[in-house]
C-alpha cells in the first residue's frame, strides 16, 4: 500500500461505462480516501505521465502508486487499487497480485474486449457522485 500521506492515482477511460462503474465502486469503498482519480484524456494525466508512457497504455484503468513509480496497467492496476481498500478487498487485491501477470491479464483482456458492448458510455468524463467525493477527482 502507499505510504501514509501519499495518495494512489487511478486514471480511467472517461468514455467507458465499465471504467465509470469501477471508479464508483472504488470511491464507495475507499473509506480512508487514499485513491485520487483523473481521466486518461485529462490534463492531470498528461502532466503526470511521460509521452512514451502515455503512448503505451491501454484505454482503461491505470494506477500509479507513488511519484516516480511505473504506471500499472491491466490486472496489475486493478490489484493495486483493490489493495488500497479495507478488509477483504485488500486481500482480493493481494491475491490477484500474486497471480502471474500474463495469466491474470488474460481475464482482464477478455472483459476489456466486450466492455463497450456491455456497459453504456457515460454522459461525462467524471462519474456522478456526491460533491464530497467529487473533491477526489482531478481534471
Amino acid at each position: 500500500m502507499a505510504e501514509r500521506g501519499d495518495h494512489v492515482r487511478v486514471y480511467y477511460d472517461g468514455s467507458c461505462g465499465l471504467c465509470h462503474r469501477s471508479v464508483r465502486f472504488l470511491v464507495a469503498r475507499d473509506a480512508r480516501a487514499r485513491l485520487r482519480f483523473a481521466p486518461l484524456a485529462g490534463p492531470t494525466f498528461v502532466a503526470e505521465t511521460a509521452p512514451a508512457e502515455r503512448a503505451a497504455l491501454p484505454d482503461s484503468l491505470a494506477v500509479r502508486r507513488a511519484a516516480g513509480e511505473p504506471l500499472l496497467v491491466r490486472s496489475r492496476a486493478i490489484a493495486a487499487a483493490l489493495r488500497e481498500l479495507p478488509g477483504a478487498w485488500s486481500a482480493l487485491g493481494a491475491l490477484l497480485a500474486a497471480i502471474p501477470a500474463p495469466l491474470s491479464d488474460l481475464g482482464y483482456r477478455a472483459v476489456a474486449a466486450s466492455r463497450r458492448r456491455l456497459f453504456a458510455a457515460p454522459k461525462s468524463a467524471c462519474p456522478l457522485l456526491p460533491p464530497a467525493q467529487l473533491a477526489r477527482f482531478d481534471p
